[in-house]
């Protein structure tokens, strides 16, 4: 793709590492800008500079936040003692979307992954542990992704806490094996939080 223009070229160029967004995209959006007034573009630039330095990750569950903990975790509405086992802050979002779930989440950030070199090490799961052990949790909530990595994550962590006196369960499936949690439609995965069922069943029957 040749430019006139060594800065459009590098502004296209910088545009199209974003996932998804491919030279044609990125030229499009980048022409976009160009004919906006400057204050937009001073606007996002802002806005993603800000967002870069002043994030916080949520030292009570991992979930990106503005504050040290999260406005989820700091609702005393919320249900302290359920705890909801999630890969990333997408998975949040598509599971408040269904407004079915009224407890509090633990973010992994990521899934045992050993193709990826992803171990257990590399997520939140030492926190997560700590938390069943302290006794202020009733039930733990696997909702990780049904792929080969979301389940040996939930294995890996319910052998971890399977001593623990608490209710160990995973949502419904239905959500199709091998789909990703953040792409399922609201109403099925709010069916699939309702509908939980004991976690030791899902590889006892196989």
């Amino acid at each position: 793709m040749e430019f006139s223009s060594k800065l459009i070229e590098k502004a296209v160029n910088e545009m199209s590492q974003l996932p998804g967004i491919g030279k044609r995209t990125a030229l499009r959006l980048v022409l976009h800008l160009l004919k906006q007034p400057k204050e937009r573009t001073t606007f996002l630039s802002q806005a993603l500079l800000n967002m870069r330095e002043d994030i916080k990750f949520c030292e009570s569950c991992h979930n990106i936040s503005d504050t040290q903990i999260c406005e989820i975790c700091a609702n005393p509405i919320r249900n302290h003692e359920t705890i909801c086992i999630v890969e990333d802050i997408r998975d949040v979002m598509a599971i408040e979307n269904t407004g079915q779930f009224k407890g509090i989440y633990h973010v992994l950030g990521g899934k045992i992954s050993p193709i990826e070199g992803v171990g257990p090490n590399q997520l939140n799961i030492s926190s997560l542990v700590a938390k069943v052990k302290s006794g202020n949790v009733s039930e733990i909530i696997f909702a990780l992704s049904s792929t080969m990595e979301g389940d040996t994550t939930n294995f890996y962590i319910y052998k971890q806490i399977a001593d623990s006196e608490i209710i160990i369960s995973t949502i419904a499936r239905g959500i199709s094996v091998g789909d990703e949690l953040e792409y399922a439609d609201e109403i099925t995965l709010g069916r699939s939080i309702l509908h939980r069922v004991p976690f030791e069943k899902t590889f006892k029957n196989n």
